[in-house]
């Protein structure tokens, strides 16, 4: 098994994030998409999306998405299981992700595809050339403001997210807003709920993954 990766992005951060939560150590190749490393042909050979994580298994075959590559390594590793122990909790932290994915991850991505130089004419992953539209960066800074202010209010009384334990739900909204960190959104300080979980969640020794 090899996972293709770079430290700093968000989405090969929550892979490292979810292997160290489980013990688990795999190789891993970096491949620097600040170089163009993602756009050269051996990569393409390996994952024609031109994106990272990508995960090779054991059988040869190359999963690219993420949540895939979550869902096969929860499979793989069961122990300490982290996106549930029952169906009800299952279905909770999978919920849970949708929404993270859809209000948090896809609004800051919104933002930074649209507006960061480095991304001009790259406004989506992958190989394809694509313009940046600056009313979608817009759009997306309000949709993070609204990410915050409902995550505030779903932890009210909570110390996780989706259940009573740590799950990649847990993960997902606290790389998100990391993530927002480079939007130029911070959790606003009125929102104490959601800064008290954020405080509690990074100070765990997986988030330096």
């Amino acid at each position: 098994m090899k996972l293709y990766d770079l430290v700093g992005p968000p989405s090969p951060r929550r892979i490292r994030i979810f292997l160290a939560e489980k013990g688990v150590e795999i190789d891993t190749v970096t491949i620097d998409t600040r170089e163009g490393e993602h756009l050269k042909p051996e990569y393409q050979a390996i994952n024609p999306r031109c994106t990272i994580p990508a995960l090779e298994m054991d059988n040869g075959v190359v999963l690219t998405e993420g949540d895939a590559i979550l869902r096969y390594l929860e499979e793989k590793f069961p122990e300490k299981p982290l996106f549930g122990q029952s169906p009800e909790e299952r279905a909770v932290v999978n919920n849970w992700l949708h929404i993270t994915d859809l209000d948090g991850f896809s609004a800051v991505a919104e933002v930074v595809r649209n507006s960061v130089p480095r991304f001009e004419n790259r406004a989506i992953t992958g190989s394809r050339n694509v313009a940046q539209i600056a009313e979608l960066a817009e759009r997306g800074k309000k949709r993070i403001d609204f990410y915050f202010e409902d995550l505030n209010a779903h932890l009210k009384g909570r110390d996780f997210i989706a259940g009573s334990t740590f799950t990649v739900a847990d993960i997902s909204a606290m790389i998100a807003i990391d993530f927002a960190k480079m939007a130029g959104k911070e959790v606003p300080e009125e929102y104490q709920d959601l800064l008290r979980w954020y405080a509690s969640v990074s100070a765990r020794p997986s988030a330096k993954a």
